[in-house]
């Protein structure tokens, strides 16, 4: 596993946005859901570089070429009182992986949480990415077996938000 002298990582900036969209692309046919992805450019400067940025992004490249990238976001633990880095995708092209890439974008973001103070560093993988599991098992990371992420998507987010509340609200 040995990393090219050419290798980078870097903070996006809104110049990086189709190379973002074209990751995710990529993500989401690794991930076998490629019909999936709906954003848009447009969409991303906003999420991304708007006035209330809702994630960041690291980009990997060797030379001038787009590796895989790194996004994540901030989530906050009552228990521990800090904030927590979460990772919501890292993907590195499979033609590139073996290299190390894959870890310096995770040895880069856990500076970053320790420099931001975070309390702990936390994603999902799917339970059939067994080669991710074991990447991630041998960096130290443990599953939380406990644990069953729920979600609610945009259709159930607006029918929650019409429900009547059993509660009076106070004026």
């Amino acid at each position: 596993m040995k990393m090219q002298p050419d290798f980078e990582i870097r903070a996006a900036g809104v110049e990086d946005v189709p190379i973002i969209l074209d990751l995710i692309r990529e993500l989401a046919t690794y991930e076998r859901a490629p019909k999936e992805v709906v954003a848009t450019e447009e969409q991303l400067v906003e999420v991304l570089f708007g006035k209330r940025p809702a994630a960041e992004v690291l980009l990997a490249f060797e030379g001038k070429a787009p590796v895989g990238f790194a996004v994540f976001f901030h989530n906050f633990s009552t228990w521990l009182g800090r904030p927590g880095l979460y990772l919501e995708d890292l993907f590195i092209k499979p033609e590139r992986r073996g290299k190390g890439y894959g870890r310096a974008l995770l040895v880069d973001l856990a500076k970053i949480a320790l420099e931001r103070g975070c309390g702990r560093m936390e994603w999902a993988v799917l339970d059939w990415n067994e080669p991710a599991i074991k990447f991630y098992r041998a960096l130290g990371a443990k599953p939380m077996e406990e644990w069953t992420v729920f979600r609610l998507t945009r259709d159930g987010i607006a029918k929650l938000a019409q429900s009547e509340s059993p509660l009076p609200r106070e004026e």
